[in-house]
């Protein structure tokens, strides 16, 4: 492969982007504005050399230019943006074309997981090179050169096989999986657990408490996944556990912000409208909460993140109903 698009000049994005073009790739950024593209051409330019390949990196507003000659994709877009933005794109993908989400989210309206989404807007012809990234990958931390692992899946796993070819490097190490359900599903899922961790950590209850809760609410995901058809394995894998402890405990993770200023009263419209990034965690538990119900699974923590969210319950009470309500060796 010799030319990457990417769609979405986010920070994960922009962060693969980056590491790609140190490998000597080709990569065209899509940026949603020209005013946008245009700020990023400009912080490229300032920015000190530190590859051998400093053109390699471009930025562009122009979405057929991004897109011409791409033999790998990668749609860096939030989820309830990706339909939206696989709408734009596809019927400019060329036939050898690899599409790849890295969004973690699912659709907070049909509860599709990113791969559904992308094959029900592009031809079937393309359907068997669709791809998902995920694993434990701050993209602040990828972006300063520190080592980071992930995961790519497809279901041929040879298209996986190729993308990891192109993504490895000695900072970002890639494995494959041929489980692209239960690869999502941690991505997305994870983000509801580390919402509540942030509450956890939010009112102060410790490491003990955070660590029951991450412990009883991995066992309701692992359980939804089953039954949504993925592996078990996954869940205990880079995909699942490395990406949920990263998640439940960095600084750096956006749903365990979200969960931090919760606890301390602020609301959720007014955290979302603070932060410069989404949060994917907020519309996935809306999500994880229908599929639970419609699947008639018992998912009591999911149930207390989304009260807490959208029914106004008090953060404290993930505190007063984990004590009093759950039951973790009914849980585990």
């Amino acid at each position: 492969m010799a030319n990457v698009a990417v769609i979405g000049a986010t920070t994960w994005g922009n962060a693969l982007g980056r590491l790609l073009a140190d490998k000597g790739i080709a990569v065209s950024i899509w940026a949603r504005t020209e005013a946008k593209a245009r700020k990023l051409r400009q912080e490229q330019q300032n920015r000190p050399s530190e590859t051998a390949f400093p053109n390699y990196l471009s930025f562009t507003n122009n979405v057929n230019e991004v897109l011409h000659s791409a033999e790998l994709v990668i749609l860096a877009v939030p989820a309830q943006s990706l339909r939206q933005s696989v709408r734009q794109i596809s019927d400019r993908l060329t036939a050898y074309a690899i599409l790849m989400s890295v969004a973690k989210g699912l659709e907070a309206d049909s509860g599709k997981r990113m791969s559904e989404v992308m094959m029900e807007e592009i031809s079937s012809a393309l359907h068997e090179r669709v791809c998902v990234l995920s694993g434990p990958n701050l993209s602040q931390e990828i972006s300063q050169g520190l080592p980071a692992t992930s995961v790519v899946a497809a279901r041929d796993i040879e298209v996986a096989k190729k993308v990891q070819r192109l993504l490895h490097s000695p900072n970002f190490s890639v494995s494959v999986s041929d489980d692209i359900i239960g690869v999502e599903l941690c991505g997305a899922l994870k983000n509801v657990i580390a919402l509540g961790a942030g509450v956890v950590d939010g009112l102060s209850l410790g490491d003990n408490a955070k660590a029951a809760l991450i412990t009883l609410g991995w066992a309701e995901v692992v359980s939804l996944g089953v039954a949504l058809g993925a592996k078990a394995t996954t869940f205990y894998g880079l995909a699942g556990l490395g990406d949920l402890i990263a998640t439940c405990s960095s600084r750096l993770s956006r749903n365990h912000y979200v969960g931090c200023e919760l606890a301390k009263g602020r609301s959720l419209a007014e955290i979302t409208a603070s932060m410069p990034n989404i949060a994917e965690g907020i519309d996935t538990t809306v999500a994880a909460h229908s599929l639970a119900g419609k699947l008639g699974l018992e998912v009591p923590l999911v149930d207390l993140i989304y009260k807490v969210l959208f029914e106004s319950l008090p953060p404290v009470e993930i505190s007063t109903r984990f004590r009093n309500g759950l039951k973790p060796e009914s849980a585990i």
